[in-house]
């Protein structure tokens, strides 16, 4: 006996062989029901767009509406049409090049190693361990400490009088350091800070990728006679690369943001300017120091988008790299 089964288009005819209920029922549930096909996924995705609008896209054209105006911290409800004002004082600024210099070279020589060294800890957290589940949890450790008190703690470790690290050296026979106050001193203290932090929680990354990669890739390499580091270089690297290049985004974005740890390297006023001679100053400092020392917040608006678009270059400069090592490998 052949029978028939509603769709989700059209309601089930009732009972007694009537097609649609009289007085026009019929076509209005059955447009009611085409309405909630129609608007369900919107009404389901409408929270996220609504949060995003409010925290997010909103702040974001309303700090391009300010890096157009004069704006003062003590006159907020006062505004002055400058245009590209705000945007050109920052770019013949020698101190906003200086910040950008040191945005990058603190972003590389904190990436490069800790992306690296993250990857090792995967490889040996990838072999069957004993309490694999604490070891995990200890190098993930770092990551959950708050960026204030890793950077307070090396701040200590970093001090030119009585740190830890200079009466190490000292037994090396190397003299005192002043790593707050050097060149380039300054910069590899924070960088060992951000190492610190951020290694475990790559590493643990990287090691769910590994554990993704499918075990018969191994078993045909051992076959073929490949050692464990052939197997690493040839089949763990290669299966990885999606996983390192987002890594290496994350990365990129967290040096372009990094505020904590500069500042708190020596604390103070200099701290908030990044050291004596701005030798480790960061765009982050760089910004704070005109929108809530100076109370300029046109410029520091400025300095928000300039750092935006950077973001943006460094992206597309990914997305390339990227698209040409998936070729190379195809």
């Amino acid at each position: 006996m052949a029978t028939t089964t509603p769709t989700r288009g059209a309601p089930a005819p009732r009972a007694g062989g009537a097609g649609a209920a009289p007085n026009g029922r019929g076509t209005w549930r059955t447009r009611l029901w085409r309405l909630d096909d129609i608007a369900s996924p919107y009404a389901y995705i409408a929270p996220f767009f609504l949060v995003f609008g409010a925290f997010g896209l909103y702040p974001l054209l309303y700090t391009g509406w300010i890096a157009l105006h004069r704006v003062e911290m003590t006159s907020l409800g006062q505004s002055d049409w400058v245009g590209f004002d705000n945007f050109a004082k920052i770019l013949q600024d020698s101190e906003f090049w200086t910040s950008v210099t040191n945005t990058f070279v603190i972003g590389v020589i904190s990436t490069v190693p800790q992306l690296l060294v993250a990857l090792g800890l995967a490889h040996l957290l990838n072999y069957k361990l004993r309490a694999s589940t604490f070891w995990r949890t200890i190098i993930l450790t770092p990551y959950a400490t708050s960026v204030a008190t890793a950077a307070l703690v090396f701040a200590l470790v970093f001090r030119a009088d009585g740190g830890i690290l200079n009466w190490v050296l000292h037994f090396a026979g190397v003299g005192n350091t002043d790593w707050a106050n050097g060149e380039w001193t300054s910069k590899i203290a924070i960088s060992v800070i951000i190492i610190w932090r951020w290694t475990g929680y790559n590493a643990l990354i990287y090691l769910a990728a590994m554990q993704a990669v499918p075990s018969d890739l191994y078993e045909a390499a051992s076959i073929d006679g490949a050692t464990r580091w052939q197997q690493f270089r040839k089949v763990t690297i290669p299966s990885l690369r999606p996983t390192i290049l987002f890594t290496i985004v994350i990365s990129t974005i967290g040096s372009m943001q990094l505020f904590g740890e500069p500042l708190l390297l020596q604390g103070g006023t200099l701290g908030s300017t990044g050291g004596t001679d701005h030798q480790y100053e960061t765009l982050s400092i760089y910004l704070f120091n005109y929108g809530w020392k100076l109370g300029h917040l046109g410029p520091a608006a400025a300095v928000a988008w300039a750092m935006l678009v950077l973001l943006l270059l460094i992206a597309l400069i990914n997305w390339i790299v990227g698209r040409f090592v998936r070729k190379s490998a195809a």
